[in-house]
């Protein structure tokens, strides 16, 4: 055999491995003692409170967005919580002569395409406006601290309890379950907020005085239904020094009378800061080692949370800083990061996940209002883009259903020896019912290589071992496609955003196993 044969023959037998592998996945019948149980609104939503109102409406809903929330209700049986604030939330204040907001913005630039307002001036119909979210959602309101001015945080906590006093609100089962004091205050320092030396202590002296205003605002008690989120930080220390939930915990912010009230902390993630995309970039946010790495260094902050009776929430995140970067937090790439990022998150002690949400943010999951800019680069449409749904949608609806109905669901990471193949499993009342798998591997427009393909074997033992399944597939044609996708051949990616098309699963035997291609997720439902 000649020397250019060989290494011929030997390219092909290195091609064929990669595109038909084969892994072995061991799946429990029953749920470890280890397994969490998921909150039914688990997958849930920040806003960015400038625009609050474009979101959610003003005299009537905006039925897109209630569509979108509905949509996931029906999964799960319950709509998600609502966090309105963010960057925004400190430079709000508020006017009873004003109906609904006023804001002004700084001018478009092609990397922020729709900037924050750098003021918004709000009245009591902006609170009001949460009327029109679907019955029985739970909402989160963030008053403003970085201002430092304690005055607009008592006025609207009272704006905000008597919006959710309201009959129209109170018959809806509409709650407000905390009120949040700032946003990401450990970044005072560095945007003219504070003082270039203020530190972690200055802030729970600051908040301690806020929170007592607030509550007596919005009698927030120890039988009260309303509590606070404390915290609420762009990043961590990770220790008891600097800005992080153990240092405030040392600095006693739990000792006082309105601390104790916090229910939760929060804390804010995003994947990196980089403003400008490419495919690299795509693949390392989807791949599985990062998504691991970037949720796991906050370890500490959760097991000092939990020790402390309270909730840990990602009460802010998504893809990338900039609102997102272009080419890869709106593409479907994106959604399976999304989908493995929010299921690994339940294995960590995190309660919830609220992805945020702007106007024309490059990484939402909902585009909710016509936009006549571009939000890649802030150039003028031609024609305007009508209220859309993005791939990273599509993770929500497949979590959703992962997740299902009975509000007992409880979910495990499988172990699966594969860099690029994710898995997790679910029970209801402690028996297998479904599966979620997660090829992260890019396929391209310009990848040159054939599509790979992984085998997964599926070993399931025990009593009660299910023996056939069906197999929903979320069909992605390429990683850095922006729409296009389908998931068990249906489209939310209508004039609705309601389903659209008939849905198409395929019926398996267990021992079978399942194909899963580059750059897919699948669904696997189990029956006896």
């Amino acid at each position: 055999m000649s020397r250019s044969s060989y290494f011929h023959q030997l390219a092909v037998l290195l091609l064929y491995a990669r595109l038909a592998s084969c892994v072995s996945v061991s799946i429990p019948v029953a749920a470890p003692s280890s397994a969490p149980t998921i909150a039914s609104d688990y997958i849930s939503f920040s806003i960015e409170q400038d625009r609050w109102t474009d979101w959610v409406g003003t005299t009537s809903r905006n039925q897109f967005f209630f569509n979108t929330l509905d949509n996931l209700n029906a999964l799960t049986g319950a709509p998600p919580q609502i966090r309105i604030g963010a960057n925004s939330e400190d430079h709000t204040d508020f006017n009873p002569n004003i109906q609904f907001s006023q804001a002004v913005f700084p001018p478009p630039t092609t990397t922020v395409p729709y900037p924050e307002a750098t003021s918004i001036v709000v009245g009591n119909g902006y609170y009001q406006a949460a009327q029109f979210l679907p019955a029985n959602t739970h909402v989160i309101w963030g008053v403003n601290l970085g201002q430092n001015n304690i005055t607009a945080a008592f006025l609207e906590a009272k704006s905000i309890v008597k919006a959710f006093a309201s009959s129209a609100i109170r018959n809806a089962g509409i709650t407000l379950d905390a009120i949040e004091i700032g946003n990401e205050p450990d970044l005072y320092k560095n945007n003219g907020l504070r003082s270039s030396s203020y530190t972690s202590t200055q802030y729970v002296q600051e908040w301690t005085n806020f929170a007592a205003n607030v509550s007596a605002a919005a009698g927030i008690s120890s039988s009260s239904h309303t509590k606070f989120w404390g915290a609420s930080f762009a990043g961590s220390s990770h220790s008891t020094t600097g800005f992080s939930p153990q240092a405030i915990f040392k600095e006693g912010i739990l000792n006082s009378n309105a601390g104790s009230f916090i229910s939760t902390i929060s804390e804010h993630r995003y994947s990196g800061s980089f403003c400008s995309g490419s495919g690299g970039l795509l693949q390392d946010l989807m791949t599985k080692s990062t998504i691991r790495s970037n949720l796991t260094q906050f370890t500490p902050d959760i097991t000092a949370t939990l020790n402390n009776g309270l909730d840990y929430v990602l009460g802010e995140t998504n893809s990338y800083s900039c609102h997102g970067a272009p080419g890869v937090s709106n593409t479907a790439g994106a959604a399976l990061w999304t989908l493995d990022y929010l299921l690994f998150a339940t294995q960590i002690g995190i309660s919830r996940i609220f992805f945020h949400e702007g106007i024309g943010f490059k990484y939402n999951l909902i585009q909710p209002i016509t936009l006549t800019r571009s939000i890649l680069d802030g150039s003028t449409l031609s024609t305007p883009l009508p209220p859309h749904i993005q791939p990273q949608y599509y993770a929500a609806i497949i979590a959703a259903e992962a997740i299902g109905s009975t509000g007992n669901s409880r979910a495990v990471e499988l172990s699966i020896n594969n860099s690029r193949i994710s898995g997790y499993a679910f029970f209801e009342n402690n028996k297998l019912v479904r599966a979620v798998l997660i090829d992260s591997q890019a396929f391209f427009t310009t990848t040159t290589t054939p599509r790979g393909v992984t085998h997964v074997d599926l070993s399931i033992t025990g009593s009660g071992a299910p023996t056939t399944m069906t197999i929903k597939r979320l069909a992605i044609p390429h990683a850095g496609d922006t729409s296009g996708l389908t998931w068990g051949g249906q489209t939310y990616e209508t004039s609705d955003a309601r389903v659209s098309g008939t849905l198409q699963v395929d019926t398996a035997n267990v021992s079978d196993g399942v194909d899963i291609h580059d750059t897919e997720a699948i669904l696997l439902t189990f029956s006896d």
